[in-house]
């Protein structure tokens, strides 16, 4: 929540609108006005916004000042840092509010505390400040935490599904691999490319079977299966379908996550290239910068208006996202790609 709503900015400024009320009533009564004036003495519009209504107006104003110097500029910063900076803050602003508020009301004659009351309409607004970004921090974590625990639930069922998905795939292996081999020999010889199909095919399965038994496999194992899925797919599109690996030999060796690639690259084949005529092209760009590796899936397709959407509807997005923020604390971005077309992006 590092930005402030306008339901939650209407709900702070109702609360500032109620206490400068009952600041104005206190005052009110405080001075013995009951007996002359009637229970709604108080009421009276220009006395309610020169006494309290004025004074919290600008209260309110310079808390949504703290909260930008204090919140949003440093929401990359830590917590207890923002939560220092405003503690030095309100105090200071809320001091120089006050001075500013009784130049003015002097100004025009207008009454308010003077001598060592003064001291009220400082300690007042800073005390209700603190106790209003304590409550301000306070629902942040519990936002936080609640979509922590919602990720973690997600999490776990996805973990789930893969272990019944491994148990199911380890069942018998081996004779989806026997049908495979009856298959390539009932091939006649003159169908060679047939065979190769049905053997890169043959690996596919047997590289899921390896993913569901490890956690990380060295990059140059996920690009080889890429291609070979990548493969498979050029021979329906076949012209059509131009793809573009860049990633430099040293890096080969980095071990990630198997299964990371394949889901983001059949998206772009899937729902990026696949309803256009003349097909078009898939880019998988990976590079290390600040000891992190940096991955880019780009695809010329018809792209995505509502990026968000996305993992609404399918599991192949969404299982790879909730992937990378379990292992890695990071996720997928996904931008509209140039000159068309959609780029998916993360680092490890």
């Amino acid at each position: 929540m590092k930005n402030i709503k306008l339901k939650e900015l209407g709900i702070i400024f109702g609360f500032y609108l109620f206490f400068s009320i009952l600041y104005r009533i206190v005052l009110w009564y405080s001075a013995n006005n009951y007996e002359s004036e009637g229970f709604w003495g108080w009421a009276k519009l220009r006395d309610y916004w020169y006494m309290a209504g004025m004074q919290y107006v600008f209260y309110f104003i310079a808390s949504i000042f703290i909260w930008f110097l204090g919140v949003y500029l440093l929401k990359n910063r830590k917590k207890i840092v923002q939560i220092s900076v405003v503690a030095v803050l309100i105090p200071i602003v809320v001091y120089f509010i006050r001075e500013s508020r009784y130049i003015f009301l002097d100004s025009i004659d207008i009454w308010h505390l003077g001598g060592a009351g003064a001291v009220w309409d400082w300690y007042i607004p800073t005390l209700f400040m603190m106790i209003q970004f304590g409550c301000f921090f306070a629902y942040r974590y519990f936002k936080e935490n609640q979509q922590k625990l919602k990720v973690e639930g997600e999490l776990k069922t996805v973990a789930l599904k893969s272990e019944l998905s491994a148990l199911k795939a380890q069942l018998n292996p081996h004779f989806l691999y026997n049908i495979f081999n009856t298959i390539s020999a009932s091939v006649p010889p003159e169908n060679e490319k047939t065979r190769h199909l049905i053997a890169e095919l043959s690996d596919l399965f047997r590289y899921q079977l390896k993913a569901s038994k490890v956690e990380k496999v060295p990059l140059r194992e996920e690009l080889e299966f890429v291609n070979k899925y990548l493969d498979l797919e050029k021979e329906r599109f076949q012209e059509r379908l131009k793809v573009s690996i860049n990633v430099k030999e040293n890096l080969l060796d980095e071990m990630v996550p198997p299964m990371l690639l394949q889901p983001l690259v059949e998206n772009s084949v899937k729902h990026g290239l696949s309803s256009l005529i003349e097909g078009g092209e898939i880019s998988i760009s990976i590079f290390k910068k600040e000891d992190k590796l940096h991955f880019e899936i780009a695809d010329t397709g018809i792209g995505i208006e509502n990026k968000l959407s996305v993992f609404d509807k399918g599991i192949g997005l969404t299982n790879t996202k909730l992937r990378l923020e379990k292992m890695y604390q990071t996720t997928l971005n996904l931008s509209d790609n140039s000159p068309k077309g959609l780029k998916i992006s993360f680092t490890l």
